[in-house]
């Protein structure tokens, strides 16, 4: 495609048949709106000024580059690609869940396998949000110049000051557990709350988690058995700026996630500028090289997570590394000029 600078790059993001309605993001998303947050997939419209759109017909009339996201059965996803192509569209596609234990799940199908190698290969390029599946795409595409799969992460409204949940540090205590998952393995979710209730004990801070699942996880958490009044459960979901809000509160985020996600998590910790510890996701190794779960163990983790919060300096270091860690690669300004280098590729 022509080649256009990142200020006049545009890109539309397309979730066929999916439940998130059409966004437009010709003007900065606001923290206070009922739409979808511009983040994760929405992020890489949001970032570019681009749309997101559900329904192929609206997508083509765009006439701009189509980041294709494959989810389900990926038969919508293969049509739209047809659809796409037929009308002239750049298109690159990326699995709309791309935690390795995702991949695996959808991946051992042998009819989602087949749709997904011929969407692969029939596609101008892919976009992956972690390393690790650009390294899956890359062999899907094994024929194709390496040039045409790209890792691009998922992008935060960094330089957005409404997008700013900071609270000044004398406001903050306690631990904010990152993940809510016990049926997922690689979140290690369990022994996320022990090492939590371990904190707790030495230090005397509170911890916060995330339930909502009901009364079956509520019994879980009880075995735990944290010290009287310093256990907090979040049992009603709410908005994204609300859980940023109560997220901002605590003086760090700890998770021992092992999937390679993509990293919300960290992306939340950037957001409310305080420090995510543990957890392996894309962000997370960007942002928080010094505290995530990269090559550390579980010890490791634990002891990190200690030193930072018996010393506020500390914290404030990691921080104002990670902040600016992540303008010069997660910020909208960053990875729109990604995006645009990328679709300004030959297929």
């Amino acid at each position: 495609m022509a080649s256009l600078g990142a200020d006049q790059f545009r890109l539309t993001v397309l979730n066929p048949g999916g439940r998130d309605p059409e966004q437009h993001f010709h003007e900065p998303a606001t923290s206070g709106g009922q739409e979808h947050p511009p983040v994760n997939f929405h992020g890489y419209a949001a970032c570019t000024r681009g749309v997101f759109h559900y329904d192929t017909r609206r997508a083509i009339v765009e006439a701009t580059p189509v980041l294709l996201l494959l989810r389900r059965d990926f038969r919508n996803s293969e049509r739209a690609l047809t659809e796409l192509k037929k009308h002239g569209r750049t298109v690159a596609v990326s699995l709309k869940e791309t935690g390795l234990h995702q991949i695996a799940q959808q991946l051992c199908d042998h009819e989602k396998l087949s749709r997904f190698m011929k969407i692969v290969r029939q596609a101008d390029g892919c976009i992956a949000t972690t390393p690790e599946a650009a390294e899956i795409y890359q062999r899907a595409r094994w024929k194709y110049s390496p040039a045409t799969v790209a890792f691009i992460p998922t992008p935060y409204p960094l330089e957005d000051r409404q997008w700013n949940f900071s609270v000044p540090p004398n406001d903050q205590s306690g631990i904010f557990l990152g993940t809510r998952e016990w049926d997922v393995p690689s979140r290690n979710h369990f022994a996320a709350l022990l090492v939590a209730r371990q904190l707790c004990e030495e230090t005397g801070e509170p911890v916060t988690v995330v339930n909502l699942d009901g009364y079956k996880a509520r019994r879980l958490l009880w075995e735990i058995k944290f010290p009287e009044g310093k256990f907090h459960t979040i049992e009603q979901e709410k908005s994204y700026p609300d859980y940023l809000r109560e997220v901002a509160r605590h003086k760090i985020i700890l998770q021992l996630d092992r999937s390679r996600v993509p990293g919300q998590v960290a992306g939340d910790a950037l957001l409310c500028r305080t420090v995510c510890v543990g957890g392996d996701g894309a962000i997370e190794r960007i942002a928080f090289p010094k505290t995530c779960g990269q090559g550390r163990t579980i010890d490791e983790i634990a002891s990190v997570a200690l030193g930072l919060l018996k010393n506020a300096d500390s914290r404030a270091a990691i921080i104002a590394d990670s902040q600016e860690r992540a303008l010069e690669r997660l910020s909208f300004q960053a990875v729109c000029s990604q995006l645009a280098k990328f679709f300004e590729r030959d297929g």
